[in-house]
């Protein structure tokens, strides 16, 4: 059950809860003061002539990549079918395949007629026209997956490591989509094209997008190339916004008649790196444009602020039989969020874990989240971790906290049945 107590930024003290609990910091520095905190909206920020961003797309979110701070979203948890966006999943797996050293680029998979016939030439869909019954390199087949799209490509790299495109989906894709987080992907082929399960919403596409841009800077250098040559055929990159947009380097378009067309677009301005995904549009100018516009209202109207320094203390998380009855909570690296430049953003911080934390406790072990929500949306989240050593405490101190658990218990049990 989640619980929520407010305290202050410097204020530290939390009340003991069984099970989820979450800390409320209130923070007034600077822009705005004290908001209420509410759930996760599934609508755009202020209106257009307060400086919020009007956007024509059914489902779409802006978010920026260092912090995972969401600038703008709509409807961003509806499930549609991502199309060719559905690649960057396929792409992400066989990154990792070669991170973990199970597959290498030089390692080649044979185009077989299935593959050839569903994704290449007589398909007519995008391809990267690989020739029947060859051989061709995962280096290659990448970029053809990548730079054109390639459908082919994505069934030979699926057959080449699954033995077929089913079983990639299921238990490479879903899984590793599990392991990232997307929790609610499902993925039918490797391609996007038509699937009852291929699923995925914008916020989970922004998500994945934001880990294969942070987590493989090598790998993901594929998405801003605007040309790849094979079979002596030369395609250019589908993403407009290499060609339109200052800093633009990534990553995936995708179009089907069920899903419309969707765009996952990634640019670095001063520093900055943005992330957009637009999906459901109608027409492909117009997701070009959307997307185009809704990434320089982001690059002007917001900027990144500290709320708490690396090491600085967040809040404190409450302990269960140690020799301390609250353990300080940290992050390694700094706690960031994206602000309206020269706004009144009201912000509230909230730590959130499952509590109270039984002893012994290690510095560096991870307790919960930081969630800041920007006026009422969540505007990011990152992880906390014990900053100190809790020891085991005093068998008295341990009857001490497991009786005061059995009271809380029985009082909760009481209010829920009122």
């Amino acid at each position: 059950m989640a619980a929520e107590t407010p305290v202050s930024r410097k204020s530290s003290a939390a009340f003991p809860w069984r099970g989820l609990a979450a800390v409320a910091l209130a923070l007034a520095v600077g822009w705005g003061g004290i908001a209420c905190a509410a759930n996760n909206s599934v609508h755009g920020g202020a209106k257009k002539e307060e400086g919020g961003f009007d956007g024509d797309a059914p489902t779409a979110i802006l978010i920026e990549a260092s912090s995972g701070s969401v600038l703008f979203e709509k409807n961003a948890d509806e499930l549609r079918p991502p199309s060719s966006m559905m690649k960057l999943m396929t792409a992400e797996v066989v990154f990792n395949a070669i991170k973990k050293g199970d597959v290498k680029l030089t390692d080649e998979y044979r185009i077989s007629e299935n593959a050839w016939r569903r994704g290449g030439a007589p398909a007519g869909g995008s391809t990267m026209f690989a020739i029947l019954n060859s051989k061709v390199s995962v280096d290659d087949l990448l970029h053809g997956a990548i730079i054109q799209s390639g459908n082919d490509s994505c069934i030979a790299l699926a057959e080449g490591m699954a033995g077929n495109e089913r079983t990639f989906a299921a238990d490479f894709m879903t899984k590793r989509a599990r392991e990232l987080g997307l929790t609610r992907s499902t993925f039918g082929n490797s391609n996007g094209l038509p699937d009852p399960d291929n699923k995925m919403t914008v916020r989970e596409l922004a998500r994945l997008a934001r880990y294969v841009i942070r987590t493989y800077p090598d790998m993901y250098k594929l998405f801003g190339e605007k040309e790849f040559t094979w079979n002596k055929i030369r395609q250019l990159n589908r993403n407009p916004l290499l060609n339109s947009l200052d800093g633009a380097d990534g990553l995936k378009t995708g179009y089907t008649k069920e899903g419309g067309y969707g765009l996952v677009g990634s640019a670095v301005q001063n520093d900055t790196r943005l992330i957009v995904v637009v999906n459901g549009i109608e027409d492909r100018k117009d997701r070009a444009s959307e997307a185009k516009k809704m990434l320089e209202w982001g690059f002007r109207n917001f900027e990144a602020r500290t709320l708490f320094a690396a090491g600085q203390p967040i809040g404190y998380a409450k302990v269960f039989g140690g020799d301390s009855r609250s353990v300080k909570l940290t992050s390694p690296e700094p706690v960031k969020v994206m602000v309206h430049k020269n706004g009144n953003d009201k912000l509230i911080a909230r730590v959130i874990y499952k509590g109270p934390v039984r002893a012994p406790i290690q510095p560096g072990q991870k307790v919960g989240v930081v969630k800041v929500w920007r006026d009422a949306r969540i505007a990011m989240e990152a992880p906390v971790y014990a900053a100190e050593s809790i020891g085991t405490g005093s068998t008295v101190r341990r009857a001490i906290d497991g009786a005061s658990e059995l009271v809380i218990g029985m009082f909760r049990a009481g209010i829920e049945k009122l």
